[in-house]
């Protein structure tokens, strides 16, 4: 009996090892080529044996450039750094910073109607898998297309380590960065860390840190990465009901010159604590839906 299972286990590994190639062969053929053409946008996703893949975003956001108001010098900086680069000419890796709701990442997906049919493509890039960026900048580089990277709501705790990466894609690595892409971040952060000095403290004196400073600075030397900030603030009271009028007419909603729709969108903002962009666009379609 010891004899046969003697015989026996070599033929098993090399099954289990013969059913694993297969397993592979079939994850690889499930995963189809992207086709670029005819793709605009896409996400980068990971399947349950770590195999990253493109996947095609079918349904587009519609918002174009001249939708979102009172950013126009934050839309000019960017439009003309993103001509630049689909023109083939050099532009910047770019961080838009400021306050939640103001438009930073309806700019970027609205940069994809503006310029796709000029051949720019949006790939959407989660924190989770920043470690996947070389791969993910290695596998666009083939393409003639130009891609922007967008990596939306970015922001690192003082314990966190996906930063690096980043920073070594950005600027950093002894490869250079293939000319047909350029990463797009959105943060609430302008220095994408905690900057309280309790957050950010991760070690202290007794833990050995001779120069704490340091580790803060090379944490916070991230956004210097990028070579375009771009800031956006909260609106004043007249251009959020502007924002909200615009959406309101592009929804099919009447009476938005009537005191009630002043008074209502004014309400609806301090109930969200917000005058924004956002908050704007989330009242007019409350406007617009209700049975009048």
């Amino acid at each position: 009996m010891t004899s046969l299972n003697n015989q026996l286990t070599p033929l098993l590994e090399r099954l289990d090892h013969l059913l694993e190639l297969v397993e592979r062969l079939v994850v690889v053929d499930d995963i189809k080529e992207i086709d670029w053409h005819s793709t605009y946008a896409a996400r980068w996703c990971i399947k349950k044996n770590n195999q990253g893949f493109f996947e095609p975003v079918i349904r587009l956001p519609k918002i174009q450039l001249t939708d979102l108001q009172h950013i126009d010098e934050q839309k000019q900086r960017l439009y003309n750094n993103t001509r630049q680069f689909v023109n083939g000419k050099s532009a910047n890796n770019v961080l838009l910073t400021g306050a939640r709701g103001t438009g930073k990442s309806s700019l970027i997906k609205a940069l994809v109607n503006e310029f796709g049919q000029s051949g720019l493509r949006l790939v959407e890039v989660d924190k989770d898998h920043l470690l996947d960026l070389p791969e993910i900048v290695d596998a666009l580089s083939k393409y003639a297309q130009r891609f922007i990277i967008f990596c939306d709501d970015l922001s690192f705790e003082a314990n966190e380590s996906h930063y690096k990466m980043l920073k070594t894609v950005l600027d950093g690595s002894i490869h250079e960065t293939p000319h047909n892409v350029l990463i797009y971040a959105t943060s609430n952060r302008r220095h994408l860390m905690p900057e309280f000095l309790s957050e950010n403290q991760a070690v202290n004196h007794r833990e050995g840190e001779i120069h704490p400073g340091e580790a803060i600075e090379e944490k916070t030397s991230l956004s210097d990465r990028f070579g375009l900030w771009i800031s956006f603030y909260p609106v004043d009271q007249e251009a959020y009901l502007t924002i909200a009028r615009h959406w309101a007419i592009s929804l099919g909603a009447s009476d938005i010159a009537s005191d009630e729709f002043r008074m209502e969108a004014l309400n609806w903002a301090l109930t969200r604590g917000s005058r924004s962009g956002r908050s704007a666009w989330q009242f007019a379609r409350d406007w617009a839906g209700r049975d009048k």
